[in-house]
Parts: structure tokens; sequence; C-alpha cells
């Protein structure tokens, strides 16, 4: 294709996107700030005059709005830090505007705080599913970014992934959505909810595109002290070039029994058993696997994430940065109260509370340390069902159960709900059970990606792949093979 060619393709793209945007994002709510259509395409103007200088030159994103960025505001949806603009930029953003060449076309909705898996807890108002013409989940807390991505907004979209935030939405969406391994890919930049589960994540409609991003973003940042050397990577790359040549496009497939839930629908447990079948009939081999810490997952999760928020939500006073309150405090006295109580919504100030309660002295050992606990057997339970070792931790005795190249599962126990059913909810506890199958990989810091399945009666359903630490590559060419099931 010549570069006229190649130009001209990238423009019709590109007003496809933004006429999209038009037409839709009023109804749908996907994204909170949007680029005027002019500075875009005049941007795709400056680009397309030369050679591509990179696959992602002159395509269209959008980025969740705990990104930050130095010429708009990043609010994380919430009235908190309405109005509020970084003095740096995050640099996974920094790393796609100068490397990758691409253009950002709007801010995306989600949940506050990234707290949430319905996209409803935002001061923007919920996102919805553009699946559908009645009011549905968009899933949470990347709702906005899979919407757009599902809406035909944009080419690809950011995310971040603490328990499923990327995986989920996507699951609901019928998109793409890549959670890479803990510490590929640099969290400077992104405002925290919990630092040693938060995982900067792809959205978009195929592989080629995720694995695109996924190689832009993925490098050494000096400036995030959980980003990998890159000695490590090289490690990671041979390991991955290894491990192609192996298996030769047959694979050992593991189906965990401990995700076969209780409250997965018929069309996800339909929709897997499908996918299985016909991995098997292309010579795939599936093999049960038991991993019972699973079962602890979700309680372990809810625990260490709102402790970690806490810690980091203690910095908003209303003093420095964001909102504050008229009076600095409430009737019994304490500082801030008023602030913190009115700028933090219904949700985040629950988790905060939780969160404490787990610090405090009288719950830190028999919560938080036990949880930590219980944490690093579940990784233990993924390095002893995946055949290759973790390769930052020493070698382990494995089980004589089988060892697999991926796992298979469902990644939400059913399709997106109506979001009348999701705000009916009575207990927050029904929406954190949504969590119970893509939290495991958050935990143990894996790459796990979610892949859109049209059942026969039209519906959507999210297929999870989960892999061992650093063979996110593998991950995505095994993504592929299931996206041409």
């Amino acid at each position: 294709m010549s570069v006229s060619q190649h130009a001209d393709k990238l423009l019709k793209e590109a007003k496809i996107c933004l006429s999209n945007i038009s037409a839709l994002n009023r109804r749908l709510n996907a994204l909170i700030s949007v680029r005027p259509s002019e500075s875009v395409l005049a941007r795709l103007s400056e680009m397309t005059s030369t050679e591509p200088a990179s696959p992602l030159a002159g395509k269209l994103f959008a980025f969740k709005d705990n990104f930050c960025t130095i010429d708009q505001p990043t609010s994380c949806a919430s009235q908190m830090l309405q109005g509020y603009v970084s003095p740096f930029e995050a640099t996974v953003l920094t790393r796609l505007y100068k490397i990758g060449h691409a253009i950002d076309v709007g801010r995306a909705n989600m949940d506050e705080f990234a707290m949430g898996t319905d996209n409803v807890f935002s001061i923007y108002g919920p996102a919805l599913n553009s699946l559908y013409s009645a009011p549905h989940s968009a899933g949470g807390s990347s709702g906005g970014s899979a919407c757009a991505v599902s809406a035909g907004m944009c080419h690809f979209a950011l995310g971040t992934d603490t328990g499923g935030s990327v995986r989920l939405p996507a699951a609901y969406c019928g998109v793409i959505g890549f959670k890479p391994s803990y510490g590929l890919v640099s969290r400077h930049g992104v405002i925290a909810f919990a630092q040693s589960l938060d995982t900067v994540g792809v959205l978009a409609r195929d592989v080629p595109t995720v694995r695109e991003v996924f190689n832009v973003i993925s490098a050494h940042d000096p400036l995030d002290p959980t980003s990998l050397s890159n000695e490590v990577r090289q490690q990671l790359k041979r390991n991955t070039s290894r491990r192609h040549n192996e298996r030769n496009g047959r694979y050992k497939i593991g189906i965990p029994l401990e995700f076969i839930v209780d409250s997965c629908s018929s069309d996800i447990t339909n929709a897997w058993t499908i996918v299985l079948k016909k991995l098997l009939a292309q010579g795939h081999e599936l093999y049960a696997v038991s991993m019972p810490e699973v079962k602890s997952a979700l309680p372990t999760y809810y625990i260490l994430s709102p402790s970690e928020a806490a810690s980091n939500l203690s910095r908003y006073d209303g003093v420095r940065y964001g909102y504050r309150a008229n009076v600095d405090r409430d009737a019994t006295g304490v500082l801030y109260g008023v602030t913190r109580s009115h700028g933090f919504g219904s949700e985040v100030r629950r988790r905060i509370l939780l969160g404490n309660y787990n610090l405090s002295s009288g719950a830190f050992k028999n919560h938080y340390i036990q949880a930590q606990k219980v944490r690093r057997k579940l990784q233990l339970a993924f390095d002893r069902v995946f055949s290759v070792d973790h390769p930052l931790e020493k070698p382990i005795k494995r089980d004589d159960q089988p060892t697999v190249d991926f796992l298979v599962t469902p990644c939400s126990t059913g399709t997106a709900p109506l979001l009348a059913d999701v705000l009916s909810q009575k207990s927050p506890l029904d929406s954190y059970i949504n969590d119970v199958l893509t939290v495991p990989a958050s935990l143990a810091g894996i790459p796990a990606a979610s892949i859109p399945w049209n059942t026969d009666d039209g519906k959507v359903v999210g297929i999870q792949v989960m892999g061992q630490y650093g063979d996110d590559d593998r991950v995505l060419d095994f993504s592929e093979t299931l996206t041409r099931l």
C-alpha cells in the first residue's frame, strides 16, 4: 500500500470514528471529554504526509480518566478531583504520542477512582453498552473505554485493570480486553487505586491492534519503581521465543475446576463448553486442573485492594489540590471530614472504611496479613499449574496433576445486565461477586485476556485466557487462535 493510499485509509477510518462519537456519545456517555474533530483531523493530516513511523501512526484512541495529562483535567470521575490538571503526563500516553504517533480523541468515563464493576459510580453518569438498545451495563471500572471501542469511536482504548476492570467491560461490550503481566507497563502518571494490583490494559476490536499497542507501551520506566528492568525483559523475550518453537501451534489447555461456579449463567457455561470442544477438535490437549486456592481469591482481593485504596486516598484532603468544602471540620471536629464526605462518592467511601478497618490494629494481623499469605499461596498455585516456571521465582516442585500452557475460563458469570437491575441491587456484594473469575489473575500478576464469543442467540460472552507471568506474547498468540475458531 502506498503512502497516499495508507493516508486515505486512515482519514476514512478517522472520519468514521469521529462521526460515531458525534452520533452516539450523547446517549452512551462513553467519553467525558472529546477532542474537537478539526484538531484530530489536522494532527492526522500532519502525520500521514510521510511514511508511517509506527503501526499505530494516525490511529485514534481514548484513555480512561485516571491517566494524567498536562493539557486537560484528570478527575477520576470524582468530584474530589474535578478541574485538577496534572503537572506531568502518564508515561504510557507519552509513548503512544511520541513513539506510536497515535492520536487521542478524548477521555473515557469510568467508575470513581476505578472502584466499581458497572461504571455507575461516576459523577458524569453511567456509561452504557453500545450492543443494546435498552440501557445495559458497560462493565467497570473501564466501562467508558470498552464502550468507546465497541461503538467504533476509536481504534483502541486504554484502561486500568485492578481486579478485572479491563476484562469484565471487554466481556460485556464484545471487544478484546488485555491485562499484561504486572510490571511490564509503566504506572507512572496513572492515579492509583491499589498499587500492587493496578495494571494498564488495552481494549481493541482485534488482537493485532492490542499487540501493536502493547509493543509500544511495554518498556522499562525509571519513574515507576515497579517497572521491570531491561535485563528481565530480555530474559522474558528469550523464554517466549524458545517456547514458541517448542509447541508448534498446539497447546495444553487447562480447565480449572474452581472456575466452575454456581453463579455462572447457562449462556456462559454453554459458550465455554463450545469453545473447549472447538479447541479439542483443532488438536489442542485439554486437562482438568485443580486450584483450591482460587476459592479464597475474592475475599482476599476485597481485603487487600480497599486497604491499599484507603492508604492512597488519604492524600485527598482539599489542601494541596482538588475539591475543598466550605467548612474544614464536621460536627465532631474531624479535620477534612466534610471535604472527604462530599468529595468522595458512596462506593469510594465504603471501600475507604473497609480498608481502614483492615489496617486497624485490631484487624491487621487477622485480615491484612492473612490475606497476603493467601495471595502468595494463590500465586504458587498458578506456578504449579503452568508447564513453565515463573521467570522471577525459584523453580518449584509440581504436583502430580498435568501442567498446561494456558488456562481457559469464562470472564464473567453472566452477560451484560440491564442498568435498572444494577441500580436496584440491595447490597454492594451483589456487584462484588462479578469479579470472582477475574481477580485470581490480578492477585497473581499474570497476563490475562478476554476474547468475545458470539452465542447462537446473538449474545456476547467473554472467554478468558490466562498464562504464566511474562508469557504475554503467547497469551496474545493464543487469543488470536480463539478469535479464529
